[in-house]
């Protein structure tokens, strides 16, 4: 294992611990209100620790922490594969349940749709972006950002090297801190 890897891993496990004790509440509350099953939500919530200490994907990385809306769409995801696999009809409509029993106050919509409005706003702007002539960087970001992939297979997705979307990441990644207020920076 290289010292880059290393540094990685060492990231990625302080990180899950600050996911842990920042967002585990939440996180539970947003399983439950999905599965409406105690055991379920217990099962995707550990899913989606596993997952992020296997992957240990920097991309997905926030702040000092991990990014909510992947998270949350991860349980979602999670969890209608699983129900599709079982051969189960579900309502993937108004989740809408009371609490688990890790949890101590009813489940938190206004986040919820704060995640959501941050989402659309990052994806109206690189929307704008790539309407701009010259902004091709948007379009890769966005096939990088919308994606599990790191930057290596997104290199190799598009056929151009790896340089050059990490450059086209940074660039874009740079104009969207500069231009949009970023909701979560007092959470």
């Amino acid at each position: 294992m290289n010292e880059f890897t290393s540094s990685i891993q060492t990231e990625c496990s302080k990180r899950l611990q600050t996911l842990y004790t920042n967002h585990h509440q939440w996180l539970g509350s947003v399983a439950f209100n999905i599965s409406k099953d105690k055991i379920h939500t217990e099962d995707l919530v550990s899913e989606l620790y596993l997952y992020l200490s296997e992957k240990c994907n920097p991309k997905i990385w926030y702040k000092d922490s991990f990014n909510l809306q992947y998270c949350r769409q991860f349980l979602l995801s999670r969890f209608l594969n699983q129900k599709k696999r079982g051969n189960k009809t579900i309502n993937t409509e108004n989740f809408v349940g009371s609490s688990w029993e890790g949890q101590d106050t009813e489940y938190d919509y206004e986040r919820d749709e704060k995640i959501d409005e941050a989402y659309d706003e990052v994806k109206n702007e690189l929307d704008s972006l790539k309407r701009k002539k010259g902004f091709a960087s948007a379009m890769i970001y966005e096939h990088y950002w919308m994606s599990d992939k790191t930057l290596d297979e997104v290199s190799k997705d598009i056929g151009i090297s790896k340089s050059t979307v990490f450059l086209a990441v940074k660039k874009t990644k740079t104009h969207l801190k500069n231009n949009i207020q970023n909701p979560f920076d007092n959470d």
